[in-house]
């Protein structure tokens, strides 16, 4: 159908009848972008006949073809969790709990299922991450750590569990906060997590200054508290910073550098950079 019709059959689906389907998406059918496409999902045959009654009575729905098929039966629990398979970066094995039997023996296996926080190894600013972590931990044992901006908790877990020390984990959000924790305890990591905004809640200023620092947000974040984690950061301290599309890897470390660190590696996964600098 046209796009101005196809608009239009999406703003009535959402707002304007009863039958409200339970997801709904919108897209071109054709690469030229004439024809496009609605594809909506509804509970009982009766919602699809009352829809479909609403929509034919649109201006100009004679343009339209609707098609209905019934959704086949499906474990979709399943089929979703087959989509995220275990990960291995360096000497982290990553997995959910579906994927317990294949965790290998040598390698800090951490448990993380998909929830209500950001992090389950599979994103290419978590993996630089882990990677950075995996070689950083080679030449270095830092003993005060902090993830900033913590989501599921995965980097502060993996910190904790190679370093077998207590990890400071922070972000913004309750729930993550909560998420965190209960995976530090599913992974029998020593993690402390805390609800904070930047580097000025009292429990991040007492455990500092920081030998290693993990932040993976995003470019403009990063920027915003570069002096604030310039100011938290030992002597000799490093600094993992991602969630940096890879275009934004030379502005942030720029941005550091004028701080006074030094840029050490850069790792590149899925169009994501992770920075790894050191104090000068």
């Amino acid at each position: 159908m046209p796009q101005a019709l196809a608009d239009a059959c999406s703003q009535h689906l959402e707002s304007q009848i009863g039958a409200e389907p339970q997801a709904l998406s919108l897209f071109e059918a054709d690469a030229a972008g004439t024809s496009w496409q609605i594809e909506a999902y509804f509970a009982s045959a009766d919602e699809v006949a009352e829809t479909a009654r609403h929509v034919q009575a649109l201006p100009d729905a004679a343009g339209l073809t609707i098609i209905v098929e019934p959704v086949r039966e499906a474990d979709w629990v399943r089929q979703s969790l087959q989509g995220l398979g275990p990960i291995r970066a360096g000497l982290f094995f990553i997995h959910g709990s579906h994927d317990r039997a294949l965790r290998p023996c040598h390698a800090i296996a951490i448990e993380i299922d998909a929830a209500t926080a950001f992090g389950t190894g599979h994103h290419g600013s978590t993996q630089g991450c882990l990677m950075a972590l995996d070689a950083l931990l080679r030449t270095n044992k830092p003993k005060r750590v902090i993830d900033i901006g913590c989501g599921s908790g995965i980097l502060a877990i993996a910190a904790s569990r190679a370093l077998r020390r207590r990890v400071l984990a922070s972000d913004t959000d309750p729930e993550a906060v909560r998420i965190t924790a209960a995976n530090a305890r599913l992974n029998g990591a020593a993690v402390k997590a805390i609800v904070a905004a930047g580097t000025t809640h009292r429990a991040i200023a007492a455990a500092g200054p920081y030998d290693l620092i993990l932040a993976n947000i995003l470019a403009r974040p990063l920027v915003q508290l570069a002096p604030a984690i310039a100011r938290i950061t030992g002597s000799r301290g490093h600094l993992i910073l991602s969630g940096l599309l890879t275009e934004q890897g030379r502005w942030v470390a720029s941005v550091y550098q004028a701080l006074g660190f030094v840029f050490a590696r850069r790792f590149e996964e899925g169009g994501w950079a992770t920075l790894v600098l050191r104090r000068g």
